[in-house]
């Protein structure tokens, strides 16, 4: 079981960029564990936890940003209560699995941690 509560304030401690890069990695996680089908249950916990990870970063971030990061929300709760059925139904699976591709590679590039000099 999850502490939220520990995980939430060590979350905050980082910057931004650096919560929306926790977060493009979680969707990437998601994208690849859905090629296992052994890890159901698991992808089901990233998308709850890419969520608190919205919830948590998205009221510090500009009005367009967190819009983004809400419509990202959403679709997310969609596929969470729907995981079942996403999981049994190939075509719907690799439709997840694109779009959180998408939605991995945007987040990042919102971040800006790509374009930092190293």
């Amino acid at each position: 079981m999850t502490d939220w509560t520990k995980k939430h304030e060590r979350f905050l401690q980082d910057n931004i960029p650096t919560r929306l890069g926790h977060l493009a990695a979680n969707l990437a996680r998601i994208n690849s564990f859905s090629d296992n089908s052994t890890h159901p249950d698991f992808v089901v916990s990233l998308i709850r936890e890419s969520k608190y990870f919205i919830e948590w970063t998205a009221s510090q971030m500009d009005i367009d940003q967190a819009a983004e990061l809400v419509e990202l929300g959403r679709t997310l709760t969609h596929w969470q209560f729907n995981w079942e059925k996403i999981w049994s139904d190939t075509t719907a699976l690799n439709q997840v699995q694109a779009e959180v591709s998408l939605w991995s590679q945007r987040v990042l590039n919102m971040s800006g941690l790509l374009s930092e000099s190293i």
